[in-house]
């Protein structure tokens, strides 16, 4: 039998994860890597291996097929767009410490469509093809011009069957217009909680009265519409991180059960902050020690919260296709599925890159509204969006589940050749891997349970995932 290649790492409880190119893995003793990196398999090995789907007989048989094809599953692909986040205007009412935007001031001129732009846009829009379109308005403050929201989602509802709006909204100052924007069914709302109310304040509103705006309006907000309308993100300081139960109590209150902890970009404002030494470290035992506490908060309530990456990363690793997150696919293509157009009606492949060039730091835009997506400078900017050759991934177990981001690359680095570990971004991957391979192989009753809620399955069981012993 021909076994494919086989890439592993030692795990937290001194076992070996091994893992082959299409996502096939099983944990095994050092014994077995050795007889693996000698050539000297047993009958044992063999009869594991082959019923694991990671060797084969002969060229194209059932076994080889099979491979395949699970190899192509989990590559993703180009799509025809479908998702445009929209900058209506850069201008708004807070002045976040840790703004990743570069916001402009609340009467500043010039840093919203104008109507040109907004003839620009409806007719970038109006050229897509396909059934669907989800629009997610960004800013800024995007509710402070809801007068050009109004006009986005009624070209939308005339020009697709079936489209999906997300105001990105500080919930700071809210009229009767405003909140008849948000009452729609189609369209839904994205918010910033960073927490307590102290640490909300800290952060953000600087000020008890424009903190109590904020919480009076995210009450109106879950209490007038459905549950799954509100979603909320925090951004967390690793230099000063709020109390994560009770970070977790407050979402709950408020009807949010997926919490997406971010952790302060690199862009914007955000750059000027110092928070010390071994950054990355730190973010990654707090992200590891919350993925703790939530476990066994949900084992002890009964009422399920996840951490949104985490269970994404999860089901990356458990299901073939699932790539719904941009930084977890590979490749993953600019201006495929998606795009940023800006204030200026400048296009951006991501909005970190619409947030990098906003600081002078590079020029990233693709384009613009009048002379359209410069397809020269996005296949220069595709040729780093994927890694399968890079010379440190191949190596790393962990490569069929993993992505790239050249845009945090050249934010941090100012360029993306700075060997793979010595980056952001496969620190971060690394460790969060570790942890969904050490929550899934967990025999026991909290983690069972969590996995099972993450995944949308009845139950999880440590016998479904493969030990060679």
């Amino acid at each position: 039998m021909n076994v494919w290649p086989l890439k592993f790492r030692e795990t937290s409880d001194g076992s070996m994860l091994f893992c082959d190119d299409a996502g096939g893995f099983f944990k095994a003793g050092h014994s077995f890597l050795d007889r693996y990196a000698g050539n000297d398999l047993s009958v044992a090995d063999v009869a594991f291996l082959k019923e694991g789907g990671h060797g084969f007989d002969t060229d194209l048989d059932l076994a080889w097929t099979s491979f395949a094809y699970r190899w192509a599953r989990r590559q993703s692909k180009p799509q025809s767009m479908n998702y445009v986040i929209l900058v209506p205007t850069l201008r708004c009412n807070l002045t976040c410490a840790y703004c990743q935007v570069s916001r402009a001031p609340l009467n500043a001129r010039g840093f919203d469509w104008s109507d040109a732009t907004l003839s620009g846009v409806l007719a970038f829009l109006d050229g897509l093809q396909g059934q669907d379109i989800k629009i997610e308005f960004q800013g800024g403050e995007p509710l402070l011009r809801v007068d050009l929201l109004e006009t986005v989602r009624a070209f939308c509802r005339e020009r697709f069957p079936r489209p999906q709006f997300v105001v990105c909204t500080n919930l700071q100052d809210l009229g009767a217009r405003a909140w008849a924007f948000l009452d729609a069914q189609d369209t839904l709302i994205s918010t910033s909680l960073d927490g307590d109310r102290m640490t909300h304040e800290r952060q953000r509103t600087h000020a008890s009265k424009v903190t109590e705006a904020f919480f009076d309006n995210l009450e109106r907000a879950v209490g007038r519409y459905p549950a799954g309308k509100v979603s909320a993100l925090p951004t967390i300081d690793v230099a000063n991180p709020p109390d994560f139960a009770g970070l977790l109590d407050n979402y709950e209150r408020y009807g949010i059960r997926s919490v997406y902890l971010r952790p302060i970009n690199h862009q914007g404002f955000a750059r000027r902050l110092d928070q010390g030494e071994n950054v990355l470290a730190r973010w990654n035992r707090l992200h590891s020690e919350f993925i703790d506490l939530l476990i066994a908060r949900n084992h002890r309530t009964g009422r399920f919260m996840e951490e949104y990456y985490f269970s994404q990363c999860l089901k990356r690793v458990l299901r073939v296709g699932a790539d719904n997150h941009v930084d977890i696919r590979n490749p993953n293509f600019f201006a495929s599925d998606y795009i940023v157009i800006d204030h200026d009606g400048r296009f951006y492949p991501t909005d970190e890159a619409r947030m990098l060039s906003r600081i002078g730091r590079m020029d990233l835009s693709i384009g613009d509204l009048g002379t359209g997506i410069d397809r020269a400078k996005v296949e220069l900017l595709n040729s780093g969006t994927f890694n399968h050759f890079d010379p440190d991934c191949i190596h790393c177990p962990y490569q069929p589940f993993c992505g790239t981001d050249v845009i945090d690359d050249i934010s941090r680095y100012g360029r993306i050749d700075i060997p793979r570990p010595d980056t952001w971004f496969c620190g971060r991957h690394l460790s969060l891997f570790d942890k969904v391979f050490e929550v899934v192989y967990r025999n026991d009753e909290p983690a069972r349970a969590s996995v099972a809620a993450w995944l949308g399955v009845n139950a999880w069981s440590s016998d479904l995932v493969p030990v060679h012993s």
